[in-house]
């Protein structure tokens, strides 16, 4: 009875192990696919960035960044920061410095952007970043930026139940996300990922909120981990300047 007690804890602590293994090579692999920058709203002087001041679409990060040197700033990141239309006009809502520039849009439609629920990630004038449901969003005068974009990823803490594991749907994709302290947390897949992933990957940093921004023309600028990406042909974009 002892020798079959022995094994069986044996043959337990083995399944355990491997166990183990699996998760940690599962998540080291999405890890090492991910491209990630968390933002301190509080610290750090994230903005929402469309026109240079001729009332030109920017259109890429190295036209954002000869426009932000050009004010002696320094950017040390930029992502495009939602979908847009023919005209790189923003895509429903875009707030900047306390103006709205493009309406939220409550419409129905096809692609992802009307995979509902959609939403907006905003940051307040107290620098407070949030993440909502278009329809949970409300415009109390108190929010700095703004921009919308569809589908949420994390809804309440939940994946989008549209989302299935292990679709074939795989694109580059980039998404934004709010963490438990507060910060912001923005992504972008280095090669092509499903929607269940990576939405799962926004979960797994306990994002209750993750909104989708877009896929194949995703662009990040992030030179602290040597990924310099400065070209694009896009509306809106996310940057974060220092002096």
């Amino acid at each position: 009875m002892k020798r079959k007690g022995t094994k069986l804890l044996l043959s337990l602590l083995l399944l355990l192990t491997a166990g183990l293994i699996a998760f940690t090579t599962n998540k080291s692999s999405i890890d090492d696919q991910i491209l990630s920058y968390t933002v301190d709203t509080k610290v750090q002087n994230l903005q929402l960035f469309w026109k240079n001041d001729k009332g030109e679409a920017l259109k890429s990060i190295q036209n954002l960044k000869n426009y932000v040197e050009g004010k002696n700033m320094r950017l040390t990141f930029a992502m495009n920061g939602g979908m847009f239309n023919k005209d790189f006009s923003p895509q429903g809502l875009f707030i900047q410095n306390k103006k709205t520039l493009a309406v939220l849009d409550t419409a129905e439609g096809n692609g992802n952007f009307y995979l509902k629920p959609n939403g907006v990630f905003y940051v307040t004038i107290d620098n407070i970043p949030n993440i909502c449901k278009t329809t949970d969003f409300i415009d109390n005068g108190k929010i700095k930026y703004a921009t919308q974009s569809g589908p949420m990823l994390v809804i309440d803490g939940q994946i989008h139940s549209a989302f299935k594991e292990g679709s074939t749907n795989r694109n580059i994709r980039n998404a934004v996300g709010v963490l438990p302290n507060n910060k912001v947390v923005f992504a972008m897949s280095k090669t092509e990922i499903n929607f269940y992933d990576f939405a799962k990957y926004f979960q797994s940093l306990g994002c209750k909120n993750a909104l989708y921004l877009d896929s194949f023309v995703s662009r990040t600028y992030l030179p602290e981990k040597k990924w310099t990406q400065t070209d694009g042909n896009f509306g809106v974009i996310i940057g974060v300047t220092s002096k």
